[in-house]
């Protein structure tokens, strides 16, 4: 089995990973994706978006509570 000389940049891996937290993919993309993106690159940036997610939405209930109360 040959291994692939291309690698994903960063900005390749945060667009994958978004795309895959939406449930958007196309075919092409993931076929692409899965022979360039390293199981620990996608691992690192799933943990990284979500805790962006987790801290936007903790943010965003802060916000709205303290122009409530």
């Amino acid at each position: 089995m040959a291994q692939s000389s291309k690698k994903a940049s960063p900005l390749q891996v945060a667009r994958a990973v978004l795309w895959s937290f939406l449930g958007i993919r196309k075919r092409r993309d993931y076929e692409a994706d899965s022979v360039e993106l390293k199981p620990q690159q996608v691992i690192v940036a799933g943990l990284i978006g979500a805790a962006l997610f987790v801290l936007g939405l903790i943010l965003l209930v802060r916000l709205v509570i303290g122009k409530l109360v």
